[in-house]
């Protein structure tokens, strides 16, 4: 049985690594802009969202006939959903798994700048000025992880490793894995913050945690803890958090993402001494699209072979379910 694949992405002007090698015996389509989209995509069983124009099959829904599945070369699929395809018979999967090392790493680095005050030395480096202070340790801290899916649960391993105190806060209420202890539900949020050094975002974007962490949330967090968002950015109210870190409430945050990207110029967050700002690149490392790559080809061959798919979507919740 042939398998025709649409490839969309505009940064797919050299292939997805592998995919057109392949031995599968799948046939590859490579659509870079909506009218590439309109012509092919009718005659395809199997959409590779690769990337931009992320709106390629919102906006040419009435021609996916065919279509039976469609895998986002990535783990938030925020972006993805619309209501035909939620209501649709077409199987939705991401890459789950791929970003389970490097994001760990970035929220690690993200967490020691902030305690041993990198931006305070880098600053006084360029200042030619010799600075000596004391810094603040990482270790025995407690941190606060809102989010229960494979990168967080990897973040909290990677963080009690370093010998923090860590809790899970997730969906719902439940029995982690063996060493992770109870993970709390969303209700729970406050209570679990009332003694927290971090709160750590890494959530997916659903309509239950679109402005989650607001003032009443930041509130709860005890004066002097810190804020990393490294999940999306309307997870977090910009306005409470800003007012927060000027205030002194809060005496710092890191933040990976953003409820506008790029970050517009104007925000006061660029300028905030207690911030560090980045593009959105917690999870990308060298081999980041060859992982996409594999972690589709895997999924193709197990399509090809009439085996069940991995890291289906709920439509529904926006999310893989993870089953503890």
């Amino acid at each position: 049985m042939s398998t025709r694949v649409m490839i969309i992405g505009r940064q797919a002007e050299m292939w997805p690594a592998g995919l057109p090698e392949d031995a599968s015996g799948a046939q590859y389509v490579l659509a870079e802009t909506m009218a590439e989209v309109r012509e092919a995509l009718g005659d395809c069983d199997v959409v590779y969202h690769y990337g931009h124009p992320r709106d390629a099959l919102s906006a040419n829904w009435d021609l996916t006939g065919k279509l039976r599945w469609v895998h986002v070369g990535g783990v938030g699929i925020d972006w993805s959903l619309f209501p035909a395809l939620v209501e649709s018979d077409v199987v939705l999967t991401n890459s789950r798994g791929v970003f389970d090392t490097s994001l760990p790493e970035y929220l690690l680095s993200l967490m020691l700048a902030l305690v041993k005050d990198l931006p305070g030395t880098l600053e006084a480096q360029r200042e030619r000025r010799w600075q000596h202070r004391l810094l603040e340790p990482l270790t025995g801290g407690r941190a606060v992880i809102v989010g229960a899916g494979s990168i967080a649960r990897a973040a909290g391993r990677l963080l009690r490793s370093l010998g923090l105190e860590v809790t899970l806060v997730g969906r719902r209420e439940r029995e982690g894995a063996p060493g992770e202890g109870r993970i709390h539900g969303v209700s729970d949020l406050p209570a679990v913050l009332s003694d927290a050094d971090w709160l750590i975002v890494l959530t997916p974007l659903t309509p239950e945690t679109r402005g989650l962490i607001d003032a009443g949330i930041l509130a709860s967090l005890p004066r002097g803890a810190r804020v990393v968002n490294i999940g999306r950015g309307p997870t977090v109210v910009e306005t409470a958090l800003i007012d927060a870190l000027r205030s002194g409430a809060l005496a710092g945050a890191a933040l990976d993402v953003f409820a506008e990207e790029p970050l517009p110029a104007e925000s006061p967050l660029w300028g905030m001494p207690n911030v560090i700002v980045s593009p959105h690149i917690g999870g990308d490392v060298a081999g980041t699209p060859q992982a996409f790559s594999d972690a589709f080809l895997a999924n193709l061959h197990r399509y090809r072979s009439g085996l069940s798919l991995e890291n289906v979507v709920d439509k529904r919740l926006g999310f893989v379910p993870v089953h503890t």
